[in-house]
């Protein structure tokens, strides 16, 4: 081991002791020495870190660290902030937390060769807090087509070119040598404070050893061979009685190996390598070996990928992550034989311009029957079987055609009542308007039927072409205010049904109500189930059929949200943002469109019945209707929890977030103005926007007419 670290590490001076201050005073005495003085740019970005560093970390006392290899002193932040700042832009692919973790880590590295270029991708990856070198040899100039070192090092013992590159990097790391190398009787002192072991060193000898220590010790070991991009990994950690390289080389005499040349290894190697995995450049050379070539080829690209393998490798070790023994291959050129054209993605085709609300049939009944089917639902999942003759028609609810959120079919029942409306709008509209009932049914879901008679309403007949023109308009919208008169139709349309209008026009409460379906929307996002049906929802023109399921064009998302889709939809990234509770950005398409709404609707229903939420649906498909006809452009929003009515319903919805979710609900209803007692069957947002670039369409085989 050497103890003179003053000529591999940085020495880091406080200025406020006054010992140090002394240093410091001689050494800027000296004409040879610089001083370099960036701090006030590392603090200035430090501020600027999102989120905002800990205000002892801001006011955390700089050092001054001196190079004495470059005669250099720099100043640099203290260790909490430099390494915070330093290894920012690490983060997600590695959060704080498991920074840290990384940062109690001492790995250690026998042969720096190679070793040199593990050792520089595990510091630029803050991936430890300790290093251990082990080699013996010095810097030729034949080493500097792998070694990422300089002339100026030649000569130079390779352990300390190393420990000196880590330094520049990262003064805080703590780095140990042994200049003299490993041999089989240092192996033990080498491994004392060791966590992981990284062999890439040339003696058999000391490779068996350490490996049998390791073994004994519970340490994992990896080794990058930059052939084809091998890695070796054996988890002597959870296997002690795994055999030493896997078992290809039996139990073999430590003694006998030491000493051996380089093409008295090759057997061995070979055995331990596979000599029918090897590239066929590396295999040929090896044939040349003390022939043409003195020794086995390896090139600074390869090894800079072994680099890359092991600290990848070091992190999964470190964190837990799954990491099983064996070995693979990260073959550069048989990826780069390999090539392919990416995917082409194809432009989402523009929607027809003519395309306009519903025209009404010639033929009574159904027009009837084609009003019922344009209700909106859910994800439009369309969750009736709608049924009709010239006696009258029924509406029943489809259980097949449910979703999680869809809580005890109440969202189902709001999309029945908003298609009855309907179809008692056409039935006025044509002189059919008769009894209107609404029983339970098969399993007790509800059945709606109306009887046609004679009659009409005059109230209904004049909301027949706004019916047909209702539509979802997503778009953000300018938030003008609604005057008196708006607001006080609005609510008569709800009354008019059996409900109560919440209309919330106050932009704080606005905001509000935005930051809660934001939240919202980020743990539909975030639960596995609830995000598997959203996405399952969108529908792909050119790809799927849009007559369910949501039109991505209706989305009216610009160009940069439609690209952020692709990854949205990806699960293994909604577990990664889970895992880091994180992703708050998921909620902001709605917190910005809310934000954009001129007013909320909440449509309150004085019950939690099935049938009171049929009645519901038949408010809210007439606050609607009446919306647009006064030139509102209407979004439905549906809060995770908003047909969740008990504390066990949001368990089951979302169990990891499922007190958020009550907490939000109880917000909610808060801010909009519910009452003890009432249930919302579905939030609006009103809006003064253009209209949208689709209208959603229907399945056709959701409706039967019998012919009598």
């Amino acid at each position: 081991m050497n103890e003179s670290r003053g000529d591999y590490t940085a020495l880091l001076f406080d200025e406020g002791h006054s010992g140090d201050a002394a240093v410091l005073d001689r050494l800027r005495r000296d004409p040879a020495v610089v001083f370099v003085d960036r701090l006030e740019q590392q603090r200035d970005t430090l501020r600027t870190l999102v989120p905002a560093p800990d205000p002892y970390v801001l006011d955390e006392t700089p050092v001054w660290a001196y190079y004495s290899w470059r005669r250099t002193v720099v100043r640099l932040l203290g260790p909490a902030a430099f390494r915070l700042l330093r290894l920012d832009r690490n983060r997600n692919k590695v959060t704080a937390p498991e920074q840290e973790r990384l940062r109690d880590v001492t790995v250690g590295i026998v042969g720096l060769s190679v070793g040199h270029a593990v050792a520089l991708a595990l510091t630029l990856e803050g991936a430890c807090g300790g290093l251990r070198l082990a080699d013996f040899d010095t810097l030729e100039l034949s080493n500097l087509n792998r070694v990422p070192g300089t002339v100026l090092d030649l000569g130079v013992n390779k352990a300390v070119v190393a420990a000196r590159r880590i330094a520049e990097i990262d003064p805080y790391v703590t780095v140990t040598l042994w200049e003299d190398g490993l041999d089989v009787e240092s192996v033990a002192e080498f491994l004392d404070g060791t966590d992981v072991v990284i062999d890439e060193c040339d003696s058999l000898d000391v490779k068996v050893s350490l490996r049998r220590e390791a073994r004994r010790r519970g340490l994992p070991v990896l080794m990058a061979t930059s052939d084809r991009g091998l890695l070796d990994v054996e988890r002597f950690d959870l296997e002690p009685d795994r055999p030493i390289f896997h078992g290809v080389i039996g139990d073999v005499d430590v003694e006998s190996l030491a000493g051996l040349g380089a093409r008295d290894k090759i057997p061995l190697v070979l055995r331990i390598l596979d000599a029918t995995q090897l590239s066929a450049t590396m295999a040929a050379s090896l044939v040349e070996v003390d022939e043409t070539i003195s020794t086995w080829p390896q090139l600074g690209g390869e090894v800079l990928l072994g680099g890359a393998e092991v600290a990848a490798a070091v992190r999964r070790i470190v964190l837990g992550q799954p990491l099983a023994s064996g070995r693979c291959r990260m073959d550069l050129d048989g990826h780069l034989d390999a090539l392919t054209d990416p995917p082409r993605s194809h432009d989402l085709p523009e929607a027809p311009a003519d395309r306009a609300a519903a025209a009404a049939s010639s033929d009574a009944v159904d027009a009837v029957v084609n009003a019922a089917a344009r209700a909106p639902s859910g994800g439009n999942v369309q969750p009736w079987a709608i049924a009709a003759d010239e006696e009258g028609l029924t509406i029943s609810l489809a259980p097949t055609h449910t979703t999680a959120m869809d809580v005890g079919y109440r969202g189902s029942c709001v999309a029945i009542g908003a298609a009855l409306h309907n179809a008692r709008i056409a039935a006025s509209a044509a002189g059919l308007l008769g009894a209107v009932t609404v029983r339970d049914g098969d399993l007790g879901l509800p059945v709606a039927t109306m009887t046609f008679g004679s009659g009409n309403d005059r109230e209904l007949t004049d909301r027949y072409e706004h019916m047909l023109d209702r539509t979802t308009n997503r778009r953000p919208g300018v938030p003008r205010p609604l005057d008196d008169t708006q607001v006080g139709l609005l609510s008569d349309a709800a009354s008019r049904e059996g409900a109560r209008l919440c209309l919330v026009t106050d932009r704080d409460d606005i905001a509000t109500i935005g930051a809660i379906l934001a939240e919202s929307d980020r743990i539909r996002f975030l639960t596995p189930t609830l995000h598997r049906e959203m996405i399952g929802e969108l529908r792909w023109p050119l790809l799927d059929s849009v007559e369910t399921g949501i039109d991505v064009r209706a989305l009216e998302l610009d160009s940069a949200e439609l690209s952020t889709l692709a990854l949205l939809r990806r699960p293994d990234v909604m577990e990664r943002l889970g895992a880091q509770d994180a992703g708050q950005a998921l909620g902001k398409s709605t917190a910005d469109r809310v934000a954009s709404s001129s007013a909320i609707a909440a449509v309150a229903i004085p019950g939690s019945t099935l049938r009171d939420y049929v009645r519901g649906g038949q408010a809210t498909e007439c606050v609607w209707i009446c919306a647009q006809a006064l030139g509102l452009a209407v979004q439905p929003i549906s809060p995770v929890f908003l047909y969740g009515v008990e504390s066990a319903e949001l368990e089951q919805l979302s169990p990891r977030y499922a007190a958020p979710l009550e907490r939000l609900r109880k917000e909610l209803f808060d801010v909009v103005g519910a009452k003890g007692g009432e249930a919302l069957a579905l939030v609006l947002r009103l809006s003064h926007a253009p209209g949208p670039s689709v209208r959603s369409e229907r399945l056709a085989d959701r409706v039967r007419r019998r012919i009598s």
